[in-house]
């Protein structure tokens, strides 16, 4: 047998390629939309990828299933419950075989986080009393299970999910022997649970021990425990969960990769296009062009794009030298395709249009508390998820989550002086950003974040 994890740091995402290296059959499972990766793997190895599962539809990316269809001609499989597909699929019900050659997989319906997810069972030998290991998808984590509660908007109810979820992991995935390998979708990081372990792999013994979900209790504590306390999910999550339901166009980066001048840039703004600046904070405050959005591009840059960003509406990039390539493939992966171009050499740019450009107000700790003192006092925001709270806030600080800023921007007092915070100053960049767009005028964000409030305060 072949098995390879691949995993993407910036979306906290794994997904599998497993194989019988005697007949050269795989099976990619839960792969994304930029599929080279899994092409050059089979490649190299000889292997033909015939199938592509994906364990549940997914809602924090766009899978790639309709890719690889389009290049190798696999099959593309889902659970039996899935609903409202426009494109051809095997359904697959709890214990159906796929047959690789001696490797074989075996499907497990584990419903909850959505109604129609699965696992994959993998036997290194068809005969194996005892599975190699388990493909989990979003049902179980390492330390965590699947939030129940993603597809409220689509109509589903987060108590009923619950309710199944329970059944699937106290009695479906417990009842697998101890030394079962798990393999999940999402690791730390991912919204789609609250407490996922930064491990990329476990063994569902050792998730019988540590997990708190996995730990013996009535039905009614495992609801109430795995639906509290979840972190905001953006607002693209449902978005993508339609998506990953249709027959949509392939990724195609190339196609977005235009370079513009900042007169056509300019034109395409006043037409209506976001501009979505994703320079450093430090860079952005020093110049941009005027009601610019800064999503840095860092680790968790499609996540946060995703939550400022409105799918369909036609966007403007300006990247960091030479990452153009990279922020359009990275915003492709949750579906936000409609990038118009990026612009051409932009601190040039920005020197051509004076009239354009303007800079962002950061405070330092020090200054954020010699402003506390004055009259009137600034309207303090914390932007970081609800768990993060427990480390401390800044006295009097209004709490709205990044992911909920968008849809609550009428809760933030008009008319006083805004300052934002984080963790560590990414998201109150961006969340800063999102404010001056919107009109507010005397918008500053912390440098640092509460972490540099906490260590300049003695915390």
């Amino acid at each position: 047998m072949y098995f390879s994890q691949h995993y993407l740091d910036c979306l906290s995402q794994a997904s599998y390629l497993v194989a019988d290296e005697s007949t050269g059959r795989a099976v990619v499972v839960d792969p994304r939309r930029d599929i080279t990766e899994y092409l050059d793997d089979a490649e190299a190895h000889g292997f033909t990828i015939e199938g592509v599962i994906n364990t549940h539809f997914h809602a924090d990316f766009v899978a790639g299933h309709l890719e690889i269809a389009a290049r190798t001609g696999a099959w593309i499989g889902h659970g039996r419950r899935a609903a409202g597909v426009e494109f051809p699929i095997n359904r697959l019900a709890d214990g159906d075989v796929i047959s690789l050659g001696d490797v074989t997989l075996k499907i497990l319906e584990t419903p909850g986080h959505t109604p129609e997810s699965i696992s994959v069972l993998v036997y290194e030998h068809a005969h194996d009393e005892v599975p190699y290991g388990v493909l989990t998808g979003d049902a179980l984590f390492i330390g965590d299970v699947g939030r129940p509660d993603l597809l409220s908007s689509l109509g589903s109810s987060a108590d009923e999910l619950a309710r199944e979820l329970y059944r699937t992991v106290q009695y479906k995935l417990m009842a697998l022997p101890d030394q079962v390998r798990v393999f999940p979708a999402h690791g730390a990081g991912s919204a789609c649970g609250k407490n996922l372990s930064t491990e990329r792999q476990s063994t569902i013994g050792i998730q019988r021990l540590t997990n708190y979900a996995c730990a013996p209790m009535t039905e009614d504590k495992f609801v109430a425990l795995v639906t509290q306390a979840q972190p905001s999910a953006p607002d693209y999550f449902g978005h993508d969960a339609v998506l990953n339901r249709k027959q949509r166009d392939l990724l195609d980066v190339a196609r977005r990769l235009k370079a513009l001048p900042v007169e056509d840039f300019l034109a395409r703004r006043a037409a209506g296009a976001v501009v979505l600046d994703a320079r450093d904070p430090q860079e952005f405050a020093a110049a941009h062009l005027r009601g610019s959005l800064n999503v840095p591009a860092d680790g968790r840059f499609a996540e946060r794009a995703g939550m400022v960003l409105r799918p369909g509406e036609d966007i403007l990039v300006v990247a960091p030298d030479g990452a153009e390539e990279e922020v359009v493939t990275r915003l492709g992966r949750i579906g936000l395709d409609s990038v118009a171009g990026y612009l051409a050499e932009p601190e040039a740019a920005f020197l051509a249009v004076p009239g354009e450009t303007d800079h962002a107000s950061r405070l330092t700790a020090a200054a954020l508390r010699t402003e506390l003192t004055r009259t009137p006092r600034p309207v303090v925001l914390d932007v970081r998820n609800h768990g993060e709270l427990a480390t401390g806030a800044i006295d009097g600080a209004q709490h709205i989550p990044l992911a909920e800023l968008p849809r609550r921007l009428d809760e933030v007092p008009a008319g006083s002086p805004v300052v934002v915070y984080c963790a560590g100053g990414f998201r109150s960049a961006i969340a800063a950003s999102l404010l001056r767009r919107e009109g507010r005028s005397d918008v500053s964000d912390l440098t640092g974040g509460y972490a540099a409030w906490a260590a300049a305060s003695g915390r």
